[in-house]
């Protein structure tokens, strides 16, 4: 039998104490990276985007970069989102993202309303890493008018019935409009509103009427979620990183969209034009976490999983089925 050593008061609450604290200390939180962007401008066809004029960003954007740029950040998944609008580059996303593990789904990049989009989109969807597409105000594509086309609106059908969502480009009034209009039209297809922090209010009457309306109406649909994305802005010439610049615009996508609907999207390498890496994701960080480990993990993953319904890949990647 062991010997049984007496324990002071004094040093029995000392212990009580130290285990509480690790008791206490809240669990950390893996992070779902809904938003960047893959690309290789040495292939021999080149890229559409970026330009070769952009030294930032005209250099290789590939999943072995981006491990290195995550590095010890608690990053443990990303989707990548289209920035071609190359039919094959679709396969060269797939390519390279069932490669590397960290990979999770990507957002591809497929016109509805054309006759050849379901053959498309049935031939990238084969792989479960094809997770919807991507529309909106880029390589000079109109929702407006696609809407009014009976067409775009069955393939979006289609699309919904596959399971897959629709993230927008690019926000405007106008997009936010389209989307009111995209969900009454098709109410079981998930959309996700791309970058929103960068659509400013507006400061003229009718436009800052058509603003509130649909913001508020699009707060009232579950189906529409919102990247958190494009947060760190250049302001007056120059790159603020204080919380306090932000919190105003965050505070209100908060109050509109609520808790479950926020996702956590860093728009990687792009981001690098305003704040490397670890700067962007530690500004909402400090904005999410101080609304606790609740929400904190809803935001920076658990919403991820109803928006995308994406593939786990790694160990140290969350499991969506216990959301």
């Amino acid at each position: 039998m062991g010997v049984v050593i007496p324990v002071g008061r004094r040093e029995f609450l000392g212990q009580a104490l130290a285990a509480g604290a690790v008791a206490a200390q809240p669990r950390p939180i893996p992070i779902l990276d809904t938003h960047i962007h893959l690309f290789d401008p040495t292939r021999p066809q080149g890229v559409p985007w970026p330009s070769k004029n952009n030294t930032i960003l005209y250099k290789p954007a590939v999943p072995s970069r981006y491990r290195e740029v995550i590095r010890g950040l608690g990053v443990t998944g990303a989707i990548e989102t289209e920035c071609s609008p190359w039919l094959e580059d679709n396969q060269w996303v797939l390519d390279a993202c069932e490669k590397d593990t960290i990979m999770v789904g990507t957002v591809g990049n497929l016109e509805p309303g054309k006759p050849e989009f379901r053959q498309h989109l049935e031939r990238f969807h084969k792989n479960p890493l094809f997770r919807g597409i991507r529309y909106g105000n880029l390589w000079r594509r109109d929702l407006t008018a696609a809407l009014g086309r009976p067409e775009f609106v069955a393939d979006l059908k289609f699309m919904a019935q596959a399971g897959l969502s629709l993230d927008t480009a690019d926000p405007t009034v106008r997009l936010l409009q389209d989307v009111v209009r995209l969900t009454d039209l098709v109410p079981t297809l998930r959309v996700i509103f791309d970058h929103l922090p960068t659509l400013p209010t507006p400061t003229e009457a009718e436009a800052l009427l058509n603003y509130k309306t649909a913001m508020r109406e699009l707060g009232k649909r579950p189906q529409v979620y919102v990247k958190v994305s494009q947060v760190v802005q250049r302001v007056g010439g120059r790159v603020p990183l204080e919380l306090s610049v932000y919190r105003a615009k965050l505070d209100k996508i908060f109050e509109t969209y609520g808790p479950d609907r926020l996702l956590y999207a860093s728009d990687w390498p792009n981001s690098d034009q305003w704040a490397p890496y670890p700067q962007v994701l530690a500004l909402v960080q400090e904005y999410f976490l101080a609304k606790g480990q609740e929400i904190a993990e809803k935001y920076f993953w658990k919403n991820s999983v109803a928006a995308y319904r994406w593939v786990r890949r790694a160990p140290s990647q969350p499991d969506p089925a216990t959301v």
